[in-house]
């Protein structure tokens, strides 16, 4: 049973107070983490609307889950959100003994406007050599604002939820300046570099305007030498993880998915810290275990981005 740790607290931001909800499905200690951004077009969206698939996600995958309640638009317009979730992935990482959380052991992911900042975050830890992140949760993210030319913009402009018009109205809320849509903590799709970013799994819809995007991120990043998937799930629209899992056998498989790659990367990270490798001893030269290396060799083939992140790898 998932328990709530608290009904909600505040943390510091840069210059405000940030809403967060923390989910713990045990009480040991040195739980892995993951920080998780809600949906909603950046101006919906909060702790309560996304109580449920919290609680699932920290039940599901033995993750604690903080859940993070951003600042809105169109009265806080880009990077207030951004700023809000990376704000957030310090104190976690700052404060995860707090939580009984592990620092070592830290995802982002998010739906939606969640999925692109959970992307934007991964870069600008990556950038600014902040907070380790060992892997990153991407569901149905929107990932370029600057352009609407994908088939599946195309296919799904009217009628299905979040495209055309409606896209554009999110999209003039959040960033009400043309050119801050090319940043690439706003569209992610557009960055020139993605090298030594965290594993990811995309999650799609078939019947998605921004079901292309994620596919083109996930290969992209794959390009870079990132192990990364995307996995369409076909017959529903955008949001369908949103739909309650007795109703829904597909949010019920895509819950499952999700909870099944955080374990395993968050397991790897644990494997990495217990099994330490070419770290110097003080009675002399350290010669590594044969569980120590084959702990080695299976993260280099199984996730080599990890292993690069895994701070008992760095010289």
């Amino acid at each position: 049973m998932t328990r709530s740790r608290s009904p909600e607290s505040k943390i510091p931001g840069l210059d405000n107070m940030i809403p967060i909800r923390v989910y713990s499905p045990a009480s040991t200690v040195g739980q892995p983490i993951l920080v998780f951004y809600h949906g909603g077009g950046f101006r919906l969206g909060g702790l309560d609307s996304y109580d449920p698939i919290c609680r699932d996600l920290a039940a599901r995958s033995g993750a604690i889950v903080v859940s993070v309640a951003y600042r809105l638009a169109p009265e806080h317009v880009y990077p207030a959100a951004l700023d809000d979730s990376y704000a957030a992935l310090e104190w976690v990482h700052s404060h995860a003994a707090d939580i009984d959380g592990d620092p070592t052991r830290i995802a982002v992911g998010g739906d939606s406007a969640g999925g692109n900042l959970a992307a934007a975050v991964s870069l600008k830890a990556r950038d600014l050599a902040g907070p380790p992140i060992v892997f990153q949760l991407l569901i149905y993210p929107v990932l370029n604002f600057a352009e609407m030319e994908t088939e599946s913009h195309k296919l799904f402009a009217e009628g299905y939820l979040i495209g055309g018009a409606a896209h554009e109205f999110t999209r003039d809320a959040y960033l009400p300046n043309p050119a801050d849509r090319r940043s690439p903590f706003a569209s992610p799709l557009l960055a020139d570099d993605l090298t030594g970013l965290p594993p990811a799994l995309v999650i799609t819809a078939e019947f998605d305007p921004l079901r292309d995007e994620g596919k083109l991120y996930a290969r992209k990043l794959a390009d870079a030498g990132v192990q990364a998937r995307a996995t369409r799930y076909q017959g529903v629209p955008h949001a369908f993880l949103s739909a309650p899992t007795a109703m829904s056998r597909k949010a019920d498989r895509a819950r499952d998915e999700a909870a099944a790659a955080l374990r395993r990367a968050l397991d790897l990270a644990h494997e990495c810290r217990s099994n330490p490798i070419g770290q110097p001893q003080h009675y002399g030269e350290y010669k590594p275990s044969g569980v120590a290396v084959a702990t080695t060799h299976r993260l280099k083939r199984r996730a080599p981005t990890l292993y690069q992140y895994c701070s008992c790898f760095r010289p």
